[in-house]
């Protein structure tokens, strides 16, 4: 019998059938042999059907270097670990090995005294990166379809206070992309645990002192881990586990074979931001900020104006004809003018095409009992002012087009939050209005993980992640994401 995950708490019974005590982790046989073999193929045919039509000597033996450098570079960079394979930003690792690929060639060809590197060479590169990519892409999807199968999991057993345990476990059941399953906990203290997970035992409050053994704790952990089949220990610090109790517990479990992770208790911190480092014996967790100024923040600007004037240029007449649709569609303006807030609060005037009566506004709070969104947002599946022409652009997003000039003007960004209206800020509490730290945005991580579909907490979340790791790759990531959400058009309504 599997593992199972449910939606509210990923648990497994403590009647789970024995298997080894150290389970194989999350790499399935086959992802490296692929790997490696695709690897090797990629760089060696075309880089052997390239040198032998150039008429170089040696085509054999200098196509077998590349085919050997480059898996070479891989394992170096760890990119055949299991971690590595559910790393959903791994794209732009395999971009940066295939540039030292390329140095690294030409290095060699210098200093074995070769003339510069033909083009034909150097392109013949591509398929190599091509197929990696491609490669990673099929095996990182295949991981997270097993994963939510409820396979190619990893059993761990918490430990910590109780309110922290539920804390960890509630953050691990709002997603299924990891390799991680709470098979069990080891409370510290009599807390109750209230998220359903199986309390093997508990560990007392205080230091155990003689004539308890000092590896008591250990002790229970490991008989805990190894009666549920855990192959992994969560350790989350608190004020009755932390310090040289801490010490003495990783000691002993790592004598006896056990890793453990100690969880620092951040969230929502992408791991680019975070850096180790050690002082006087004292383990540092610098987080870096969220980048706000310098060079990336006048990139976005520029890729914002200069992507939103293209994009006004190329769809101009598909604008035009959604205007004229709107127009002949029902009574009334082809566009729609609404202030919203902006970045810090700052109100702005936003455009879309009109996709419901004109006086759809007045009749808003005749409709209010009848939302569905569970936070500050007005939202309703089957909303009665919208027009059929409205219905069409709005599955699409279509509407949201004309925010372009938004875009290209400065107000908003080509990706970004969704911009409130002042009705709704005048409601967020602190940890919301962080949301408006950035500018908004014509397309979003709400909008690729399922728009109106998703609860308000889920919304903020999302917008939370964006506002404090943007980077320009998570923008070109969403743009990518969002022609699926679009021609899926789930949650758009």
């Amino acid at each position: 019998m599997r593992p199972f995950r449910i939606a509210a708490i990923r648990q497994v019974p403590v009647s789970v059938p024995p298997r080894p005590a150290r389970p194989e982790g999350t790499q399935a046989h086959w992802y490296a042999p692929l790997s490696v073999c695709v690897d090797l193929a990629g760089a060696a045919l075309p880089v052997t059907a390239a040198i032998v039509e150039v008429h170089e000597p040696h085509p054999l033996r200098l196509a077998a270097v590349a085919a050997l450098v480059w898996p070479l570079i891989r394992v170096v960079g760890k990119r055949y670990t299991p971690s590595a394979w559910g790393d959903g930003g791994g794209l732009g690792a395999v971009l940066r090995d295939w540039l030292l690929l390329v140095g690294a060639l030409a290095t060699l060809r210098v200093l074995c005294g070769l003339e510069s590197v033909p083009a034909e060479a150097f392109t013949a590169l591509i398929p190599a990166l091509v197929l990696t990519a491609a490669c990673h892409k099929v095996i990182h999807r295949h991981l997270l379809a097993a994963r939510r199968n409820g396979r190619l999991l990893r059993h761990v057993v918490v430990v910590g206070e109780g309110p922290t345990i539920d804390a960890v476990v509630g953050q691990l059941a709002q997603r299924t992309d990891h390799e991680y399953v709470i098979v069990g906990c080891c409370p510290v203290g009599e807390d109750e645990v209230l998220c359903g997970v199986p309390v093997h035992a508990r560990l007392p409050r205080e230091t155990p002192e003689p004539p308890e053994p000092p590896e008591q704790d250990a002790t229970t952990v490991l008989g805990a881990a190894d009666e549920l089949c855990a192959d992994l220990v969560f350790v989350a610090p608190g004020p009755h586990l932390s310090g040289e109790r801490l010490r003495r517990l990783s000691w002993s479990m790592h004598d006896r074979g056990c890793p453990i992770v100690v969880l620092p208790g951040i969230v929502e911190v992408a791991r680019r931001r975070v850096r180790l480092t050690s002082a006087s014996g004292l383990t540092l967790l610098h987080i870096s900020p969220p980048l706000r100024r310098g060079m990336p923040a006048l990139l976005k600007a520029a890729v914002d104006r200069v992507g939103a004037l293209l994009l006004i240029a190329l769809l101009s007449p598909l604008l035009l004809l959604l205007a004229l649709a709107v127009r002949l569609g029902s009574p009334g303006p082809a566009l729609y003018r609404q202030i919203r807030a902006g970045q810090y609060n700052t109100r702005f005037p936003m455009w879309k095409f009109r996709t419901m009566v004109v006086d759809a506004d007045r009749l808003k709070d005749e409709l209010e009992a009848a939302n569905e969104n569970d936070g500050h947002m007005f939202k309703m599946r089957r909303d009665p002012r919208v027009t059929p022409v409205g219905r069409v652009l709005r599955r699409y997003s279509l509407d949201e087009l004309p925010q372009l000039f938004n875009v290209l003007l400065g107000h908003m960004s080509l990706v970004g939050p969704r911009p409130p209206v002042p009705e709704e800020v005048v409601k967020y509490n602190p940890v919301e209005m962080r949301r408006l730290h950035v500018k908004p945005g014509l397309t979003g991580l709400w909008q690729v993980s399922g728009r109106s579909d998703l609860s308000w907490h889920e919304t903020v979340s999302l917008d939370l992640r964006y506002v404090d790791n943007w980077s320009p790759a998570m923008d070109v990531n969403v743009m990518v994401r969002t022609v699926r959400a679009v021609l899926n058009g789930q949650g758009a309504y």
